[in-house]
């Protein structure tokens, strides 16, 4: 397989750093190809702005989503966000690895989704009608790809758990599971988690590298998390809600998992 694994933490001696090296290590022990985009050393822009198209600035108004489809039909991206995309068309599995900041991913990868993202390639694709609302939610440019996610939190477990004063982490991942990775079609794995950051020691380095091998040896074949596909069926369109019969009384994020 192809693997591009997208890394966000800005120090390469922390703990981060290691799984990262670990990871590809293995990956690569595997038979796979691997690249890496290691946010922080490419010093990647992480603001979506007027910067991101070759066009000539005018007197218009930056516009970001019509700025960006404009940009990418008529191959005027900037050319890191060309290149990123072309690595994404290259995958066939993308690992995101980064630290739960804020309960969310650090600013730079959240950047990168931003302007990589671009209209016509991740989003606004597909016949919009009252019997399709776009290719996504299991369809789209990325679908038949998989990904998952690396993450890293300094909390306990117990902290995330259904009743922890976190919340769940499911809950806490769905934006990035739902909206990031699985919208533009990706078949998402579940994620690898490595809690109490601070309190890694060298015998429980030792675990995580063989539990995260394991789960890197079964990348191509792990189950992903069954989110319902937009156009299958489930959800009433143009509403986009889901039908009264489909699990009646679920609501929330649970709702949007057969």
């Amino acid at each position: 397989m192809n693997v591009l694994l997208v890394y966000a933490h800005p120090e390469p001696r922390s703990l981060n750093g290691a799984i990262r090296d670990f990871a590809v290590q293995r990956l690569r022990d595997a038979g796979h190809q691997v690249q890496v985009s290691d946010l922080y050393a490419m010093q990647w822009k992480a603001q979506l702005d007027g910067a991101d198209t070759k066009a000539q600035p005018g007197n218009a108004p930056f516009h970001p989503s019509l700025d960006s489809k404009h940009a990418f039909e008529n191959g005027l991206q900037s050319d890191d966000i060309a290149h990123e995309q072309e690595k994404l068309r290259w995958a066939d599995a993308v690992i995101l690895q980064f630290p739960l900041w804020w309960f969310s991913m650090p600013a730079i990868l959240k950047g990168w989704v931003e302007r990589v993202y671009a209209y016509g390639f991740a989003y606004g694709v597909g016949e919009h009608s009252d019997e399709r609302w776009g290719d996504r939610y299991g369809e789209g440019s990325l679908a038949g790809k998989r990904a998952m996610l690396i993450v890293t939190t300094g909390g306990w477990e117990s902290h995330y758990s259904p009743r922890g004063i976190n919340g769940p982490i499911d809950d806490i991942l769905f934006p990035i599971h739902h909206g990031i990775l699985y919208y533009p079609g990706s078949d998402v794995l579940p994620p690898y988690l490595v809690y109490r950051t601070s309190k890694v020691d060298e015998a429980r380095f030792a675990g995580i590298r063989e539990e995260l091998g394991q789960r890197l040896d079964m990348l191509g074949t792990t189950a992903p998390i069954p989110f319902r596909r937009q156009n299958a069926g489930d959800y009433r369109i143009p509403q986009l809600t889901l039908r009264e019969e489909v699990e009646p009384g679920a609501v929330g994020f649970a709702a949007h998992v057969q």
